[in-house]
């Protein structure tokens, strides 16, 4: 039997807004190489996460997981605050 928790991928990144209720935007910076031509490029991807409590802040470094889709954007879940904004 597989242990499904631990088969989920995570990802760190920073809360770029809060508006919604019950979910934030999360900004996660990826760097990756070129298969062709080798340049390492990086890349800023948006997720929209689960916030159950409403805890988080614009700012915020977040660690996000992924989870069952919960609406037709959201599939991911904030499953802890690494800092909080200043």
């Amino acid at each position: 039997m597989v242990d499904r928790s631990s088969s989920r991928k995570t990802r760190v990144g920073v809360v770029v807004s809060d508006k919604m209720d019950k979910t934030v935007v999360v900004a996660v910076r990826d760097t990756f190489r070129h298969p062709l031509y080798g340049k390492t490029q990086r890349r800023l991807t948006k997720y929209k996460a689960h916030d159950d409590a409403n805890t988080c802040g614009v700012g915020d470094r977040v660690r996000i997981s992924e989870t069952r889709p919960l609406s037709k954007t959201k599939r991911w879940r904030v499953a802890e605050i690494l800092e909080k904004a200043k």
